[in-house]
């Protein structure tokens, strides 16, 4: 956000754009009026809407390995028969704060496959209602990001999955020509547009070779296969900026 935040000055009355949303962290950190926020993820973009709409959970929540893998097979049955029921949104919470090293991984069947965690202690809630307020004006899409209509003057926030080698945070995962095309897409925006990856060497020659200027910064791993903390070299590329 310190890094961020300089460049949001001046078009805070834009709608602010976020292919990949992810954890909301940088739509929460910036509070746009108005916000257009899309992930590849259903379950992701499922939870977002029913805490628009003043979501209270109804489920047991508690750091217990039988309770955990109890709540993952009913996810997994769900998601197969109403995928819009709000215990899906509920059980996704919940698997994501208790599973191993705060990952969201699913297999080509489309099943949350994410092993227990080692957790001492995690701190649980039930109410979101207080999300509905700042969420009244934002739009939350499932679609591939090719396919969301922008309007001229979109502050774009992009944050691609990482140029690494864990792709399952969706079902279909996410390739080089995934990086690829992310960022052709963007280099054909008319409006500001910032595009943050892990500063691999083919990664900041491809946003170098379209057009993009080039910073560098080290940034915190919060979430990591391995349970690897240490920062990484992130690179952001700007445009219209």
């Amino acid at each position: 956000m310190p890094h961020l935040l300089p460049l949001w000055e001046g078009h805070e009355r834009d709608r602010l754009v976020e292919p990949f949303c992810g954890g909301l962290a940088v739509s929460l950190g910036l509070d746009p009026e108005r916000a257009l926020l899309n992930d590849v993820n259903p379950h992701l973009i499922h939870f977002y809407t029913w805490l628009k709409r003043g979501l209270v959970a109804g489920i047991q929540m508690r750091n217990s390995e039988r309770l955990y893998y109890a709540h993952r097979r009913r996810f997994n049955s769900i998601i197969q028969s109403d995928p819009a029921h709000p215990d899906a949104a509920a059980l996704f919470y919940y698997l994501n704060r208790t599973g191993y090293n705060g990952l969201c991984r699913f297999n080509r069947r489309g099943e949350f496959n994410v092993p227990f965690g080692r957790y001492k202690t995690i701190t649980y809630t039930s109410d979101f209602s207080e999300y509905a307020r700042a969420f009244r004006k934002w739009e939350f899409t499932n679609q591939d990001f090719e396919d969301m209509r922008l309007d001229r003057n979109d502050f774009i926030y992009a944050d691609p999955p990482y140029d690494v080698e864990f792709t399952s945070y969706a079902k279909d995962g996410f390739t080089w020509e995934d990086q690829v095309r992310t960022a052709r897409w963007l280099a054909k925006h008319a409006g500001p547009v910032v595009l943050v990856n892990q500063a691999t060497d083919r990664i900041a020659d491809l946003y170098a070779a379209l057009g993009y200027r080039l910073s560098y910064l080290s940034g915190p791993r919060m979430i990591s296969c391995t349970g690897d903390r240490t920062p990484v070299k992130e690179v952001v590329a700007t445009r219209n900026l």
